[in-house]
């Protein structure tokens, strides 16, 4: 016998509120992290397993580091985000403001001792190196030797050849400071800095150019041959097939850590926990070695050769060097605003 048309109704409606309050049972993660192929990997690839193995709904906010802790302070009294993936420096800066909760100390068993930030307030769940990125086609052509030295930025041969990111993007942050220290100066004494990236430096830039996609096109395009990004970003662009290798300064390629922060005063406390041991998993952390060429934090990690020759590792790690970023932090905002007005 066929169902009478209020008994199709009725089921109909039993659904649709079954439906309805699985919807409403169901928790929202809201996870801030980098945009471009960070953005790609995460959604497509990592957070997907996650979602599912604790039935909830990951927010992902797009942003660099600079805009992710903006946020956070904007939210400081209500906060919305939930995990924070951000860089090094800009992490010390929210730990330092009280934005991060303590992470419990047996998340830090699974981690290399690089990984353990700010009084573990935060971890890094890859580490990437910072240098020169250089397009090998080109440089062979011309018969030029490969990068060696920050001291190359001030090559004129580079004229409108030459790209380095913002001072609020952390790959320009370092050329500064790395133009200082090879000059007498360093995060204390920031002048010399100042004054070779703006009699030297500037001259070869065409652009300082914050966006990686961007940057990657003007790799594409021809119109730069150079610039100052990290290895991470390089093997991406490198595993489309374009002819652009990294290379580590003689002077030491600037560490710098991929950091996750577990914010202060969020209504997921358990579930953002979850997240960052999540990020901390084997298989996460191959997924990023292999899609973002971040180096794996957690010891037990094991990568195959030829993947492993193309992150920081070995001797280039051993002679990757360190910020001082309680000083660059102190320091950070009255650099910027000389920045805008002597450099760009």
């Amino acid at each position: 016998m066929k169902p009478t048309t209020h008994r199709i109704l009725a089921a109909a409606g039993l659904a649709a509120a079954l439906s309805t309050s699985q919807a409403y049972a169901q928790d929202t993660l809201y996870f801030a992290a980098y945009g471009g192929s960070s953005e790609k990997a995460f959604k497509e690839d990592i957070l997907p397993a996650f979602e599912k193995k604790h039935n909830v709904r990951v927010e992902y906010v797009a942003g660099n580091s600079t805009t992710t802790l903006s946020r956070l302070q904007a939210q400081r009294n209500n906060p919305e985000i939930d995990v924070a993936l951000i860089d090094e420096g800009p992490i010390a800066q929210a730990t330092g403001m009280g934005l991060c909760r303590q992470l419990p100390a047996e998340l830090f068993d699974q981690v290399h001792k690089v990984a353990r930030l700010n009084k573990d307030q935060a971890v890094s769940i890859g580490l990437v190196a910072t240098g020169l990125a250089y397009n090998k086609e080109y440089f062979a052509a011309q018969g030029w030797d490969a990068p060696s030295s920050w001291r190359d930025l001030e090559d004129s041969k580079y004229k409108a050849r030459l790209s380095i990111p913002p001072i609020t993007n952390g790959y320009g942050l370092i050329s500064l400071i790395m133009a200082a220290r090879l000059h007498g100066g360093g995060e204390t004494n920031i002048e010399p800095g100042f004054e070779v990236m703006s009699d030297k430096i500037r001259d070869n830039v065409l652009v300082f150019e914050p966006s990686s996609g961007k940057m990657s096109e003007l790799f594409q395009n021809g119109e730069i041959v150079l610039s100052v990004w990290g290895s991470g970003r390089v093997k991406a662009l490198a595993d489309s097939g374009f002819p652009v290798e990294f290379a580590y300064p003689e002077e030491g390629a600037v560490a710098l850590g991929v950091s996750a922060c577990a914010v202060k005063g969020t209504d997921q406390p358990e579930l953002s926990l979850a997240l960052i041991n999540y990020l901390l998993s084997p298989e996460v952390q191959k997924i990023l070695a292999e899609q973002k060429g971040w180096a794996p934090t957690n010891k037990s990690v094991q990568l195959d050769e030829a993947l492993a020759a193309t992150l920081p590792n070995g001797e280039n790690v051993q002679r990757m060097i360190s910020l001082d970023w309680d000083t660059v932090n102190e320091q950070r905002a009255r650099w910027t605003k000389r920045w805008n007005r002597e450099v760009e």
